[in-house]
């Protein structure tokens, strides 16, 4: 039902003449005004309008969301070919003068090297990711109290106090900023 209304939504385009500008999707039928000029929030079909725009709002930060966490793992994955290339070739190195010297010490930099890329390898291809968000899970369900920002939720008024401090710092300063 909320795809279909979705749909009908994003089909709705209106002209305002006062701003010649067109308006598409749920913005334009959420206009519906009372004789004063404003909306009639108590109207079932502008609650309606407004929920559907909440949706698309949240649809559309958490594909924002799934998008950076593919581009972060094409980043890792990228790195894991980058740090295996590097890997073979001291493998190899460290192989070949193994050969030579025939001590054990030749080969200790392939230690730390093996846990670097068993560690990207483990990013880009394995479970990583799901561990992560399993615990990152737990922690919202069993640990809030780890999730608090400092200083609490930023009001209106701090905001507006910090853009006016930016204003008047811009004033007197001109120049740093």
């Amino acid at each position: 039902n909320s795809a279909r209304s979705g749909q009908q939504a994003t089909t709705a385009i209106s002209t305002n003449p006062s701003s010649n500008r067109i308006e598409m999707g749920a913005t334009a039928s959420c206009k519906k005004t009372s004789g004063s000029g404003y909306p009639e929030h108590d109207d079932p079909s502008y609650r309606k309008c407004q929920e559907l725009k909440m949706e698309r709002w949240i649809q559309m930060h958490y594909q924002i969301k799934q998008r950076e966490q593919a581009l972060a793992i094409a980043h890792h994955r990228e790195l894991f070919y980058w740090l295996s290339g590097f890997y073979l070739s001291a493998v190899y190195g460290c192989a070949s003068y193994y050969q030579r010297v025939r001590r054990v010490s030749a080969l200790a930099p392939l230690l730390p090297l093996t846990f670097v890329v068993g560690y990207y390898t483990d990013w880009a291809y394995g479970s990583k990711m799901h561990r992560i968000q399993a615990e990152a899970n737990m922690i919202m369900e069993h640990e809030q109290e780890l999730l608090h920002w400092p200083g609490g939720l930023p009001t209106v008024a701090g905001i507006d106090e910090a853009r006016v401090e930016t204003e008047m710092e811009k004033k007197m300063h001109p120049h740093h900023m």
